[in-house]
């Protein structure tokens, strides 16, 4: 069956030069043992739940919601749909995924399936690699993410099981309050995926994705290993 697919990495590296929300920690890792001391090489590792590419499981908006270690499992190896949006945003720092778009997307490639993961491209994948271009701006965070509109419709009328795209954050990094977070994915325990990158691989439908999520007990997220098998 494999042979039918290729494997693409949607995952960022992990490490010092990982990009954070600000003031969050950035990854570190300290040398506990070596093969030349002690005939084995381990390190002890200091990750912020929310660090790279990750996962945000509902109790990090909604308080007494599902934790990392809980989310349904089935929902964790799901169909992928890939909507491009790059060209509707432009480039444009502010901006976000509009019904609109959901709507052309339906008219050429179908319905979306209920309990679909959602991967949007803005095209900040692309600038990963200058913190300010992605959206540590010195005037504030600016990038784009999902629209309120588009997204109430994901959720309540595809029953989409999860979101991600390749920015720092699901919401704009000018929506200060955090809307779609707190109002409409976390609460109906839709989960996100945050820092993705490759998405650009990922054909718009016959997408798997993998979320390999880490169980952190209680944990509010967790970095996570994406993958996407693609059909050849």
């Amino acid at each position: 069956m494999f042979g039918n697919y290729k494997v693409v990495d949607l995952t960022l590296p992990l490490g010092p030069a990982t990009v954070m929300w600000p003031g969050a920690p950035a990854p570190q890792a300290d040398t506990v043992v070596t093969v030349a001391h002690d005939g084995y090489f381990a390190r002890l590792v200091h990750l912020f739940e929310h660090s790279g590419t990750h996962v945000d499981a509902p109790c990090h908006f909604v308080e007494g919601h599902g934790t990392v270690d809980n989310l349904p499992l089935q929902s964790l190896i799901s169909p992928a749909i890939m909507i491009d949006a790059s060209a509707d945003i432009a480039g444009n720092p502010d901006g976000a995924l509009e019904l609109s778009t959901v709507m052309n997307w339906e008219k050429v490639h179908g319905r979306i399936p209920d309990n679909s993961v959602i991967l949007l491209r803005t095209g900040w994948e692309d600038f990963y690699s200058d913190p300010v271009k992605y959206g540590l701006q010195p005037d504030g965070l600016h990038f784009p993410g999902f629209g309120i509109e588009a997204t109430e419709f994901l959720v309540n009328e595809r029953h989409v099981v999860g979101i991600g795209l390749d920015t720092l954050g699901i919401d704009r990094g000018v929506d200060e309050h955090f809307p779609v977070h707190s109002t409409v994915t976390l609460p109906r325990n839709v989960w996100h995926i945050e820092n993705l990158t490759n998405l650009k691989s990922v054909p718009p439908i016959g997408a798997l994705v993998f979320v390999g999520v880490l169980p952190l007990v209680d944990g509010s997220g967790s970095p996570a290993r994406i993958l996407a098998m693609v059909p050849n």
